[in-house]
């Protein structure tokens, strides 16, 4: 079995900082890809971020150059450091992981977090 869990959410001003953390536990062989999805209310989720296990990343173009995202395979742990944070920015933020377990009859497959609440204030 295997668990995601978020950490670092709150509520901020705008402008302010904040740091997302995602701990990936269980029986884990192998971590790929890891991930940062955001829903606002009424809107769909939409992709933030992602990296690579080479850690080659990926921003979407309304958070470039703003955020970061950044890994630390001997934790299983993904990061996003969010910096200069706008309302817009508001939603609960969801780490997504391509995960392999130890009992190889079972494929690589995505696990998703709870997520946390991110809230920026005007």
């Amino acid at each position: 079995q295997v668990q995601l869990v978020e950490s670092g959410g709150g509520l901020v001003q705008a402008g302010g900082s904040l740091r997302l953390s995602c701990a990936a536990s269980g029986s884990i062989s192998r971590i790929n890809a890891m991930r940062w999805y955001r829903q606002a209310p009424g809107k769909q989720r939409e992709l933030v971020a992602f990296i690579t296990s080479a850690s080659s990343t990926y921003y979407v173009d309304s958070v470039k150059g703003r955020f970061t995202i950044s890994r630390d395979n001997a934790k299983n742990t993904v990061y996003l450091q969010m910096n200069s944070l706008k309302p817009e920015d508001t939603a609960v933020y969801y780490c997504n992981a391509d995960i392999a377990v130890v009992i190889t009859s079972i494929p690589m497959r995505g696990y998703w977090g709870q997520g946390t609440q991110v809230t920026v204030s005007s």
